[in-house]
């Protein structure tokens, strides 16, 4: 158990260095290309990020052995993931500012972003959980709900980068506060020393949460933890570090856009994409821990969205959001 502990703190210690390379660079990145930070956080830092959580189902569902047991964990990390980032995550990274900016301070992403990444997200969601209800066997339904899913996702990403323009012309362009990492090794800041960072960051985003989860995964066997739950609960968290991090890094900087389009922009990914996936692969089956999860992660997005005003969000409102997790974990756990 000691020895699966310090794997856990090592593979930490490795996402927070990657966290910051990778922040960094995307920053240099966005005010070198002259895009909004709402394209920098929502895109590129979110599908980035995303790249730990998207591998583990897919790895899972694909992978030989126990085809039931790697069902239930691709369905589970599959809908694990949004319900941590619309619960845990966006708590986390406002339980990181609520010292500086009080229960009664206001968290102001850029609104029309932000709305719009949770308008795509609760309608995909909706229709990834109706999905749910469509018996295995009727493959002609269930695959066009996956192809609308992707394109949910296709028709996100260009009314995204449509409205960069304009959002840039109003003073929400990418700026990078300081130098890019590798520069202080003596290296230029150019495109490509920017994709160097990026890829070394990537790098070891997915090697520490790989290395993460493994030791996750040895905790859970001494715990007796099922695989359904362990890949509801234990993994995301696992999985989500990158997002989370990131997001603290930039929500203390200020950076209040780029630290949500970076939970809400991921949200959108792994609500379109990775179901789309599942629907296909696995038997996405309406089971009561799953339909639990769907409706947490749903009421925290519509939350999110309704207390989405002129001024930003309260601080308050956005730590209900973490209570909502707790719910799920109480809920599930007394079964």
């Amino acid at each position: 158990m000691t020895t699966l502990l310090l794997e856990l703190l090592l593979m930490l210690a490795l996402i927070l260095v990657a966290a910051e390379l990778f922040t960094n660079a995307l920053e240099h990145l966005g005010e070198r290309l002259k895009i909004s930070e709402g394209v920098t956080g929502s895109l590129f830092a979110a599908v980035g990020t995303a790249l730990p959580e998207t591998t583990v189902p897919l790895l899972a569902i694909l992978s030989g052995g126990d085809a039931r047991v790697n069902e239930e964990i691709g369905v589970g990390a599959i809908l694990g993931a949004p319900l941590m980032l619309a619960t845990l995550s966006t708590f986390l990274m406002t339980f990181a500012v609520l010292a500086s900016r009080k229960a009664s301070g206001r968290i102001v992403p850029e609104r029309t972003g932000f709305e719009r990444d949770l308008n795509y997200f609760i309608c995909a969601f909706l229709l990834a959980a109706a999905a749910m209800f469509v018996p295995h066997s009727n493959l002609l339904v269930r695959a066009l709900i996956s192809a609308a899913l992707v394109g949910v996702y296709i028709a996100y990403v260009a009314s995204t980068l449509r409205a960069s323009k304009a959002l840039v012309s109003a003073g929400h362009g990418t700026e990078a506060p300081g130098k890019m990492l590798l520069s202080r090794v003596g290296l230029p800041t150019n495109l490509a020393t920017i994709a160097l960072q990026l890829l070394i960051a990537v790098a070891l985003l997915l090697t520490g949460a790989k290395g993460f989860i493994h030791g996750v995964e040895g905790v859970s066997k001494v715990l007796g933890i099922s695989p359904l739950l362990l890949s509801l609960l234990i993994i995301p968290i696992a999985t989500e570090l990158p997002e989370k991090i990131n997001s603290i890094l930039w929500i203390r900087r200020g950076k209040d856009t780029l630290a949500f389009g970076n939970i809400t922009g991921a949200m959108v990914f792994q609500g379109t994409l990775l179901p789309a996936i599942g629907i296909m692969l696995t038997p996405w089956a309406p089971r009561v821990e799953v339909l639990t999860g769907v409706a947490i992660t749903l009421i925290a997005a519509i939350w999110m969205r309704l207390n989405s005003g002129k001024q930003g969000l309260r601080v308050w409102a956005l730590l209900i959001n973490g209570l909502l997790y707790l719910s799920y974990l109480t809920i599930t756990l007394s079964r």
